[in-house]
């Protein structure tokens, strides 16, 4: 139950019971969960005019950012300007004196971490039962499409990024896996960092000792940037509909696919190798291969589909969006995003009821 606060608040604790949370969260101290991956929340009903959110922030790179949602309508990011202390940050205020539902998220990936130390609601508010969880659920592993960096850039549709963007554009509710989620009332886990590829010492993400998707698939903190590695327990959630959105930044620091045989063929099994392990974990699950429509070489695309062919799965499928790997040259923008939702949601939902059951 709330405890009263010093400050004439009511304080709620994250072990109360009145969150539900979302993602792949590290519980380890019950009292300050962190979030660690792109979109994990928590989300709570009050009935109440105002409410604060304690956290504590951990800064690696670019501005950092909480998301809020108000009884279903998107407010403006709040930023987080002070790392390493305990922050109490304002997440609502002058509401109507009546039932709420906020979701509070992380809208970045390993640009920070951040823990969620709980919850101050005015004196005359009370806590409500959380939310009851989606029963369908679904997992996504990609880069930074998928965590939707840079997608607030709306000037820059169909366009290069900004120049020094430092991540204030970037918010994971619009990714395309969000909203993609969001019309298919799923929850989702966005196993997405920035810069990723499929193998270590490739990509763009943890320069200069590039990590890749093969090592941070399985775990929970994947970034030594905040301390130890720790893995996953994937007991712990299991999703009917698994995205595997990588191959984007393989190319760095050489396009080598189709043009160095070797390097190409490496790929390839290190690719099914991956399937194979995350089957492993989640074997009546349906897993659909696929990039994203920024730029890219079309011999990623069909390597991929060559991968679905040999792995001769009826659980695993290749897609392509109808402007795969030639949509941008940037990242991709909000509209953008929700094209690419509406297209994977029609294809998800062809496989029918079925793949949630």
């Amino acid at each position: 139950m709330p405890e009263n606060n010093l400050d004439n608040n009511i304080f709620v604790s994250p072990s109360s019971g009145s969150f539900l949370y979302t993602g792949r969260i590290d519980f380890t101290n019950p009292h300050a969960p962190c979030f660690i991956f792109p979109g994990s929340s928590a989300t709570f009903r009050f009935h109440g005019k105002s409410a604060a959110v304690k956290l504590k922030n951990y800064h690696s790179c670019y501005h950092n950012y909480i998301g809020v949602v108000i009884d279903g309508q998107v407010q403006e990011k709040i930023e987080i300007t002070e790392h390493g202390v305990e922050l109490i940050l304002p997440v609502c205020d002058r509401l109507s004196d009546t039932d709420h539902e906020v979701i509070l998220y992380k809208c970045q990936d390993a640009s920070h971490y951040l823990d969620f130390l709980g919850l101050l609601i005015d004196r005359s508010a009370h806590m409500l039962p959380a939310p009851k969880r989606p029963s369908r659920r679904m997992e996504c592993y990609g880069d930074s499409v998928s965590a939707g960096e840079v997608c607030e850039a709306l000037d820059c549709i169909g366009r290069a990024d900004p120049e020094n963007h430092e991540g204030i554009y970037s918010n994971a509710w619009y990714s395309y896996a969000f909203i993609t989620a969001r019309k298919l009332q799923a929850e989702l886990h966005d196993i997405a960092q920035g810069g990723i590829a499929l193998l270590d010492r490739t990509g763009y993400f943890h320069a200069p000792d590039y990590v890749g998707m093969e090592s941070a698939w399985d775990k929970l903190r994947y970034c030594d940037y905040f301390g130890d590695i720790t893995p996953w327990d994937f007991s712990l959630y299991t999703p009917h509909v698994v995205i595997i959105a990588i191959g984007q930044n393989d190319s760095n620091p050489q396009d080598y696919m189709g043009r160095d045989e070797e390097k190409s063929a490496r790929w390839k099994r290190r690719y099914i190798e991956f399937v194979k392990q995350l089957r492993g974990k989640y074997p009546d699950a349906l897993f659909i291969l696929t990039t994203t429509i920024l730029n890219h070489d079309k011999a990623w695309d069909n390597a991929i589909d060559n991968i679905a062919e040999e792995l001769c799965d009826p659980k695993v499928v290749h897609f392509l969006y109808s402007n795969n790997g030639c949509g941008t040259p940037g990242h991709i923008r909000i509209p953008e995003a929700e094209k690419m939702a509406e297209e994977l949601t029609a294809f998800i939902e062809s496989f029918g009821e079925g793949i949630w059951k």
